[in-house]
């Protein structure tokens, strides 16, 4: 299972650190760090937490590093592994810790990884059977959306759109009604960020809108959703529709309690992370005051090292865009 050792390399020829000057920072042997890089050698605490910071990873090496244990890569491996639920667990695992490195590192340098393990997970689905057909199936869905959020966060844009349209098509073949609700709806969610980026406010309108119509959406996505799609609908003049989700949202998130924990497929969200899209319906309808405070609070609640993360730098500029509407 690659990650770890492709995502140093590509932070190194980025950097222009070779072997020699990485294994002299970290005082590990050229050698052995080879090894490990090419996946030869497994990756120790140690040394990922050296190359990690050697490297200025913010954590993401150490992630991946961590996200398969020996005993994963051998259930996978397996000739039977196509019927071993565990051999999903570990797929898993990996996507998980994949996933949490893209706060941390740029779409750039996860997309090449992630494909390869995409194509795994559609392999692997196809040919699960007994009871590791549907968590494959899932986690195959997952896989795939994620990879159609990277193609969208680094603009690749016709790219996004196919493989986030497959994500749909996956989450919406899930026997687990509640479970593909949750992936259509990101996905759906996806395409909508995919349009903001694109600077099409119908196609804002349409995504967001249907991630929220979305049976299965858990309330913290109806939220995020519901006033991304506000936020279309007023930059499209269409106020009274806007403001009309943003109550909803409000509605929403008052009522959401303690028990409404964020999906695994959307682990980011929060009450305080939807403060940052509530800015932008804010932002929308030219209540600057508000969505700067909106915008500024949902930034101060992010963990430390996600501010660094592309998605954080967008959210960054529409405050921008606030306190200059306000001034």
């Amino acid at each position: 299972m690659d990650g770890f050792g492709d995502h140093a390399k590509r932070l190194m020829a980025a950097q222009g650190v070779s072997l020699r000057d990485l294994s002299a920072r970290i005082r590990f042997d050229a050698g052995y760090l080879s090894k490990v890089l090419a996946g030869k050698r497994p990756v120790s605490a140690a040394v990922a937490r050296a190359v990690d910071d050697a490297l200025g990873a913010g954590g993401g090496l150490v992630a991946l590093a961590g996200s398969a244990t020996a005993e994963d890569r051998d259930r996978v491996a397996h000739r039977g592994a196509h019927r071993d639920p565990a051999a999903v667990a570990a797929l898993a695992s990996v996507l998980a810790a994949a996933r949490r490195a893209d706060d941390v590192l740029p779409a750039r340098v996860m997309i090449p990884t992630v494909t390869a393990q995409v194509t795994q997970l559609r392999r692997f689905a196809a040919e699960a059977r007994g009871a590791a057909a549907e968590p494959a199936a899932y986690v195959a869905a997952e896989g795939v959306q994620f990879l159609g959020w990277l193609h969208a966060e680094g603009g690749h844009h016709p790219t996004a759109a196919r493989v986030l349209a497959e994500a749909e098509a996956r989450a919406d073949a899930l026997a687990d009604a509640h479970a593909g609700g949750v992936l259509a709806a990101q996905a759906a969610n996806f395409r909508g960020y995919l349009a903001r980026q694109q600077d099409n406010p119908r196609g804002m309108a349409r995504w967001f809108g249907a991630a929220y119509h979305t049976p299965g959406a858990t309330p913290l996505q109806r939220v995020g959703d519901a006033v991304q799609a506000a936020h279309g609908w007023a930059l499209m003049g269409e106020r009274v529709e806007a403001a009309r989700l943003m109550g909803h949202a409000g509605e929403l998130l008052d009522s959401a309690g303690e028990g409404d924990q964020a999906p695994g497929a959307a682990y980011w969200l929060s009450p305080e992370f939807s403060r940052l899209n509530l800015g932008l319906g804010h932002l929308g309808l030219g209540d600057h005051d508000q969505a700067a405070a909106h915008l500024r609070a949902g930034l101060a609640g992010l963990p430390a090292e996600w501010h660094g993360s592309e998605w954080a730098a967008e959210y960054r500029g529409f405050l921008a865009q606030a306190e200059a509407g306000h001034a």
